[in-house]
Formats: structure tokens, C-alpha cells, sequence
């Protein structure tokens, strides 16, 4: 079946690139649709650059004071300044400054509830889709705001790192409320993949953890307080809620952008003397270990999204496209790991570099926990013979060898 080639998917992607480069099959009842080649893509090659329906950053993430446009996700804050506050060292100057890519000079406030964009073009979409039906105005700090009081909510029951965002939800719901077609959007949204009631339940569990159900009546009350819209009454019911819920859960794809990565990219690409390259190389390497110290693993500014194509891509465990976001905002390219032929399935992986490289027994157990689904991908096919080692054993041969190493470095450190 080819892709569907009517406006919901001009929205997000060139459907030019779409009819040329992919299209989506459904494939069976249990893997539902999927996307496939229409014709040869070589290694290296962008399949397609999509935009998310839509998106926002993570509401702990904004706390944790990571800027960015409340529109596509730019981050809003210089190099030289994301790398000060994540080192923890005020007075650091990077290098090269010119290759730092913010212009703060273009960035622009709301003018009613202060949210910043990069730009005004990112502040008049906003306005025009959703920004109206959730602009706060002078309520923006008002505990007592029932948005707030949303926001609040979710942040009690969902600590970092997030996996999904009921502002995403908001968004959705407002993006019904503005519209003229409001159908239309409706009938865009249909389009994600959906779950059974007892998959829903699942995810639920999952995302909010053993009080999930007293939790999940309690969001939706503050969700119907803050946003009910009559097209919509569906989503507001005990079952509609979850279910919305579960689809942003399930469909959710992480978005991160960050202002300090583009300018270490840029100075990768700089063509230096070997001198010049040496240092250049071993500050950046002393400031990604002083970030370490500092602040540790979380580097970018994060959040989520809804992508109609990237959606209808299936899990392998040996990928043939991989997605990432180098514009540094809200912009999905998908890339080609390896030379994909016509008719074949396009596949990217829905586990991390580590997760992927434990054993078959233990990528399912996380895949099954985490997506509700056995892999049956070449690799899990071929390894099927293979003693199945539990997570738990792996993760106590780590846990053992991390406390080797912690003895050792005691040691060393009475020495």
C-alpha cells in the first residue's frame, strides 16, 4: 500500500521525497504497518526530514533550566553559556567562538506569558497552532493555574528521566481547539499506532509505576480542569484519557538539541595544524569529563514528539536507519546505516548502542517491558539456539565488576 499522499502528510514531509523515497504497508495484525524502500538508498544517504505533528520539551528539563524555542526545541542558550552552566564553571571561555550557531539577536518572547522562540517565525507558528488555546499570560507563575496545576501534577509522578509528557498531550488537545477542520487533525492523530485496552493499562503502569492507576484518574481530573473541549469528549473520559496517554507513550519519539554539540561538530570540522588540533582536542575532552563531574549524562535539551513517518518504522535489533536531529531543533533526518534495496523493510532500533549489544534473552525482556512486543529480527532469529542469560545475571556481572573497580580504586586510593 503506498503511502497516503493527501495534506496530513504535507504537513510534516515534502511529499515529493515521500512517493520517490518510501512508502508504508500494513504488514500483519501484530506488527501493523511498516515502512519500505521504494527504491535503492546507499549508506549515508538521508531517507527523509520530517517535522513532528507535534512536540515539546520536557517539563523537567525546562526546570533543570535547559532553554529552549517553546516551538521546534532550538536550544536558546550559546555554546560558550550551556557549557559554563553544565561544567559548573562561570568564567570558562570556549574557543572558535564564531562557530556557535545561536542568535540570540532573532530570538523573541511571547508577549503575553514570556515563553521565548528563536525566532519570529517559530513564535507566529506557535501563536497560529496551538500557543493561543495555551498561553498562560500573566498566570504564567500562578501555582493555582489549572495548566499548573497539570504541570505539577505530572512532574510528582514522573521524575527524569521522562519518557513521554503530558504537555505534549496538551498540545494535541489545543491543536484541536484552534483549528478550523478540527476533523482533520482528528483524523491525523488516528493515524499513530494504537493499543488494547489491557496494552494501555501497560503502559500506564510503565510510565507512572505502581500507583499508576490512582495517579492516571488523577491527571486526567486536572488534564479535563485545564483543557475539556467538546470535539474531543472522548479523550477525556477514564478510557479515552489512557488511551491517550498510552499513544503518546508509545509513539513518542525523543528529541535533542543542543548548542554545545553543534559547536564541538563545527570544531571537528575545522581544518587545524596537528598542534592546534591536539589542544583543541583535549579541552573538549577535559570539558566533557568536567560536565561529568558536574552534571553527568544529561547533556542535551529533550523532549518528545509525534512523527508520522518515524512512526511507522519497526524495531530491529540490527537497524538499517538510525534518527537523529542535527539542526538543532525539532527536524528529523532519518539516515541510512546501510544500503537499503527496493522493497526493503526500513528499520531503525528502538534500544540504545548498550542495550543492543547484551543477549537476545535480555533485549527481549527490555523490548517486551518497555514496547509490548517479541523481536523476531535476523539477529534475534539467529541467536535463537543461545542459552538465555537473564538481565538480572548481567547486571549483577557488571554490578561485580563495578565494585571490583571501586575496591581497586579504594585501594589505590589508601595507597
Amino acid at each position: 500500500m503506498a503511502a497516503p499522499q493527501d495534506d496530513m502528510f504535507s504537513l510534516c514531509v515534502d511529499p515529493g521525497k515521500v512517493s520517490s523515497c518510501v512508502e508504508v504497508r500494513f504488514i500483519d495484525k501484530t506488527k501493523g504497518k511498516g515502512l519500505f524502500a521504494r527504491r535503492s538508498i546507499k549508506k549515508g544517504d538521508t531517507i527523509f526530514v520530517e517535522r513532528p505533528v507535534v512536540s515539546s520539551q520536557f517539563l523537567w528539563n525546562a526546570l533543570y533550566k535547559y532553554r529552549a524555542c517553546e516551538y521546534c526545541m532550538r536550544a536558546l542558550e550559546g555554546a560558550e553559556e550551556n557549557a559554563r552552566r553544565l561544567s559548573g564553571k562561570p568564567g570558562l571561555s570556549l574557543p572558535y567562538p564564531e562557530l556557535c550557531r545561536v542568535q540570540s539577536d532573532r530570538q523573541q518572547a511571547c508577549p503575553h506569558c514570556q515563553v521565548m522562540y528563536c525566532s519570529s517565525e517559530c513564535r507566529q507558528a506557535a501563536a497560529d497552532q496551538y500557543h493561543r488555546a495555551l498561553c498562560l499570560g500573566p498566570s504564567h507563575e500562578d501555582p493555582d493555574h489549572p495548566l499548573n496545576k497539570l504541570k505539577d501534577a505530572w512532574r510528582s509522578m514522573h521524575y527524569p528521566p521522562e519518557s513521554s509528557s503530558i504537555t505534549l498531550m496538551a498540545r494535541m488537545v489545543a491543536l484541536v481547539k484552534q483549528a478550523n477542520d478540527k476533523g482533520r487533525w482528528q483524523k491525523l492523530f488516528s493515524q499513530f499506532c494504537s493499543r488494547t485496552a489491557n496494552e494501555e493499562e501497560e503502559i500506564a503502569h510503565k510510565l507512572l509505576g505502581e500507583k499508576f492507576k490512582g495517579q492516571l484518574a488523577l491527571l486526567q481530573g486536572f488534564f479535563s480542569a485545564a483543557l475539556y473541549e467538546d470535539h474531543l469528549s472522548q479523550w477525556f473520559t477514564p478510557g479515552g484519557f489512557r488511551s491517550l496517554f498510552s499513544l503518546v507513550g508509545t509513539n513518542g519519539q525523543g528529541i535533542g538539541t543542543s548548542s554545545l554539540s553543534q559547536w564541538v561538530h563545527a570544531c571537528d570540522a575545522l581544518q587545524l595544524p596537528a598542534q592546534q588540533r591536539e589542544q583543541l582536542d583535549s579541552f573538549i575532552d577535559q570539558l566533557y569529563k568536567d560536565i561529568e563531574k558536574e552534571t553527568g549524562d544529561f547533556l542535551n535539551c529533550e523532549g518528545s514528539g509525534l512523527f508520522l513517518l518515524q512512526s511507522s518504522c519497526n524495531h530491529s535489533c540490527i537497524p538499517n536507519a538510525e534518527a537523529a536531529f542535527p539542526d538543532n531543533n525539532f527536524l528529523l533526518h532519518l539516515s541510512a546505516l546501510s544500503d537499503v534495496q527496493p522493497g526493503e523493510e526500513i528499520c531503525i532500533s528502538y534500544l540504545d548502542c548498550c542495550q543492543r549489544d547484551r543477549s537476545r534473552h535480555s533485549r527481549h525482556k527490555t523490548l517486551r517491558e518497555n514496547y509490548l512486543f517479541v523481536c523476531s529480527c535476523a539477529r534475534c532469529t539467529s541467536q535463537a539456539d543461545e542459552a538465555d542469560v537473564t538481565s538480572e545475571e548481567e547486571e549483577e556481572d557488571e554490578a561485580e565488576g563495578e565494585a571490583e573497580g571501586d575496591e581497586m580504586e579504594d585501594e589505590m586510593t589508601d595507597v
